[in-house]
């Protein structure tokens, strides 16, 4: 089957849901990062989505994302690594090179560390020294900064939700709380088939490589998944890749967007794609929305991405520098610009 970009990427705005056609939007299933933290507020309220109901968690590649909350036992099952190559790939670092070795086992005794020492609200810090203590040796390692031994950071975050906590974000730090209601740690990845057809949904057609990028494994580790997904070959402007087949016939028939205007932040479920020449084909405009730190927000025009936008908050006034690279509608930007602030509890929103 072949299909082009630009129906690609009206297939994706309808999957986004970003005409805010219901407070349950299909993005969920995925996952909103909410890196910095406050951007999966951000997110939702683009496509008219709220917080309420839901859960805070390390979830896909260690990082914090906004979940429903029941949905997060299958969710576990899921991200459980496939094999003891697979969890060696996820958590492997040169701080525990060694400790990689142990594969699910590092899983499995540190998601039960994080349960034995989370039975009410704790700071991060007195976390990470429990679950340091209690975990084979190999898997901390002597941080010079803090002075101590302790969990590698990568396996204390991808371990966190089969430790069954919930993330707490409380001023400038973060306290770890049990899940109200905790789950068993996986006997064995479940799921994750399904997990990776839901990626391939909204910011596909991709590729093995690129669900495996997006799961913060590799190709070989991921294929056992890849191989049970129900997919279906999708050549798009001469470029293969695959996509769910229960969803070709939406892909191929997405009716042509109505004209709209979305501020995206940083880490937004549309700006998760694995494939980023794909959604901004201009070099340099790649390298302005994707930097090694500190990424601006996206806007989005009828698809495209059309420009960035920054925040500064000052007081109850915010102020949104915006870089176009084309012309933007006004009335639409000023619309979403105070959306933004009302999200961020300002009174006043100012352009720049």
């Amino acid at each position: 089957m072949t299909t082009t970009r630009a129906q690609v990427l009206a297939h994706r705005l309808a999957a986004h849901r970003f005409d805010r056609s219901t407070p349950d939007p299909d993005v969920l299933s995925l996952g909103v990062q909410d890196t910095p933290y406050g951007s999966a507020r951000l997110a939702l309220a683009a496509r008219g989505a709220s917080t309420d109901g839901l859960a805070l968690v390390w979830a896909v590649r260690g990082a914090p994302h906004l979940h429903r909350r029941a949905d997060l036992p299958a969710l576990a099952g899921a991200l459980w690594p496939l094999s003891d190559a697979d969890a060696a790939k996820r958590i492997g670092s040169s701080a525990i090179k060694e400790g990689a070795k142990l594969g699910l086992a590092a899983f499995e005794a540190t998601a039960a560390a994080f349960r034995a020492a989370v039975r009410a609200p704790m700071p991060k810090g007195a976390v990470s020294a429990a679950v340091s203590a209690a975990i084979p040796a190999e898997l901390t390692f002597w941080c010079a900064t803090c002075g101590s031994q302790h969990v590698s950071g990568l396996l204390f975050q991808t371990a966190g939700l089969f430790g069954a906590v919930e993330l707490v974000p409380e001023g400038g730090g973060t306290t770890i709380a049990p899940l109200p209601e905790p789950f068993p740690v996986p006997a064995k990845a479940a799921g994750t088939a399904g997990y990776l057809e839901t990626f391939l949904r909204l910011l596909g057609p991709g590729t093995p490589a690129e669900a495996a990028k997006f799961l913060g494994t590799s190709p070989t580790a991921a294929r056992p998944a890849w191989t049970d997904a129900d997919l279906t070959e999708i050549i798009v402007d001469g470029v293969r890749g695959w996509f769910p087949t229960e969803h070709v016939d939406a892909l191929l028939k997405a009716p042509e967007p109505s004209p709209m205007l979305r501020l995206l932040p940083p880490g937004d479920p549309y700006l998760q794609t694995r494939n980023r020449p794909f959604l901004v084909p201009d070099k340099a405009v790649e390298k302005e929305l994707w930097r090694p730190l500190g990424n601006p927000g996206a806007i989005l025009l009828n698809g495209e991405i059309a420009g960035t936008w920054r925040p500064k908050l000052a007081g109850r006034r915010l102020d949104l520098t915006v870089t176009a690279f084309t012309e933007l509608p006004r009335t639409e930007l000023e619309s979403e610009a105070a959306l933004v602030g009302e999200v961020r509890g300002a009174t006043t929103v100012r352009l720049l």
